[in-house]
């Protein structure tokens, strides 16, 4: 099978199913209609979004119930704590941990965070591990473990974050891993260090903490390093690690992942942002296309499909964005394919699949389902029974939703028009990782705990 190359979502990636009515079974005829005519991969999830950076599983088909004592293939314990989700290539897994040690710094020795920037949390003084990890997939055995850094934070955390927050992603030739202040590193996908580099620190909002997931393409490396002051994008070498650009950017913290998206013979870098929503060219970082920015803490990240790309956020406030990927240069009121104002994600990214985009309100057990083409809502914040807080993002998977809360317990929905629970199943465990599926596997990445939920292949 041949390598893809990075995370491509092109314009054909989701085949838009035409109307949809409002009956349950046509949006799983659509999901059928969609992915009935690929061919069976390898199971890869390349990306913390998955191989389309949509949340869509393509030929996945993971149980629909499980418990503590019920389709749980293995699960290991993680050193340290983590809410970075994991990747898959073939059948290796990739996990981050952050571990604290016994360790002790001199107050010499201690980073320092800017004193002129506003935190609400107070740096450790003790040292940290930031532990790249190997397993595989079949039984969760540990293939291979390394430490990339060992280093005190500069900044404190919020108390729903970790140190091991940004998750990893690979190509099929290399893994890349961003530990944000702490450093970014390039291994072959049996450990072998290929290279490291330092961009400095990250400075957060209120010293609430990083979160920098990488984004390959080809032979560009996308970091978004946005923070209090001083944010860029930059733009790396895969194989050497060295700048090939980087621009400034007039935005806050913002924790979100780029979209890279193929469109019209463009390669598309696509930002969520409190002051825009941006869109740069892939090979030189210019600017191609910016509109109205969303919320403070635009944390969720774009999704797009059919030559339309979808960014929103919902911290104190509520913004969602329709916009083609023909536009180019600002876009003013009436530009926009459309907008949207109510109930959309604080910390969770969007589900697109099957011509419908599914969120949640904020990070609460509310859900809207959206006409991706219209804008116009099919479900306006329905209740989710069963679950409560969620920063994991929903994904789709043989024509279901898999959704996982805060408090361990994941959600399995039916993928339809309407809010129609399937499964409701408890682990012991806190989830602020999305699930990730691939044939008939689904890993729950706890802050401590990785599981393995399965049947027999």
């Amino acid at each position: 099978m041949a390598i893809p190359q990075g995370l491509l979502v092109s314009r054909s990636s989701l085949t838009r199913a035409g109307r949809f009515s409002l009956l349950a079974f046509a949006a799983a005829l659509s999901w059928a209609a969609v992915h009935a005519a690929e061919p069976a991969p390898s199971p890869h999830w390349p990306h913390w979004r998955g191989p389309e950076a949509s949340g869509v599983a393509p030929n996945a088909d993971p149980p629909i119930e499980w418990s503590e004592d019920k389709n749980i293939q293995w699960k290991v314990t993680l050193a340290g704590k983590g809410s970075a989700t994991p990747i898959l290539w073939g059948d290796q897994l990739f996990v981050l941990s952050a571990v604290e040690t016994d360790r002790v710094a001199d107050p010499a020795d201690r980073p320092q965070r800017d004193p002129t920037l506003e935190a609400k949390t107070e740096a450790p003084t003790k040292y940290y591990q930031f532990v790249v990890q190997s397993l595989d997939r079949k039984t969760g055995k540990q293939l291979w473990s390394h430490t990339a850094a060992e280093a005190v934070p500069h900044e404190g955390l919020h108390q729903t974050n970790t140190y091991a927050a940004g998750s990893p992603t690979t190509d099929g030739h290399r893994l890349y891993v961003s530990f944000g202040s702490r450093g970014n590193f390039c291994y072959s996908l049996d450990g072998k260090l290929l290279w490291k580099r330092d961009l400095g620190p990250i400075h957060s909002r209120l010293g609430w903490g990083e979160a920098v997931t990488p984004v390959v393409h080809g032979d560009s490396l996308l970091l978004n390093w946005d923070q209090e002051k001083d944010s860029v994008l930059y733009c790396l070498d895969v194989q050497t690690g060295q700048t090939r650009w980087k621009v400034d950017r007039d935005e806050k913290t913002s924790w979100n992942t780029p979209l890279v998206v193929e469109h019209g013979g463009k390669t598309q870098a696509i930002l969520n942002g409190t002051t825009r929503v941006r869109s740069y060219d892939l090979a030189t970082g210019e600017v191609l296309w910016q509109t109205g920015g969303m919320t403070v803490n635009a944390i969720p990240s774009p999704v797009a499909a059919e030559g339309v790309a979808y960014i929103m956020s919902g911290y104190r406030g509520a913004d969602a964005v329709a916009v083609s990927l023909d536009s180019r240069g600002e876009l003013g009121e009436g530009q926009t394919v459309w907008r949207y104002s109510k109930g959309t994600p604080y910390v969770p990214s969007p589900l697109l699949v099957a011509g419908r985009l599914y969120f949640t309100m904020a990070n609460v057990n509310a859900m809207t389902i959206l006409d991706a083409k219209t804008g116009q809502a099919l479900v306006d914040r329905g209740r989710l029974d069963g679950i409560k807080n969620v920063y994991g993002s929903p994904i789709a998977a043989a024509g279901r939703i898999y959704l996982a809360d805060r408090e361990g317990t994941t959600v399995v929905l039916k993928l339809s028009d309407k809010i129609e629970v399937l499964a409701t199943n408890k682990l012991d465990e806190q989830f602020d990782a999305s699930p990730v599926a691939v044939g008939k596997q689904l890993f729950l990445r706890g802050h401590k705990t990785l599981y393995a939920i399965g049947t027999a292949e």
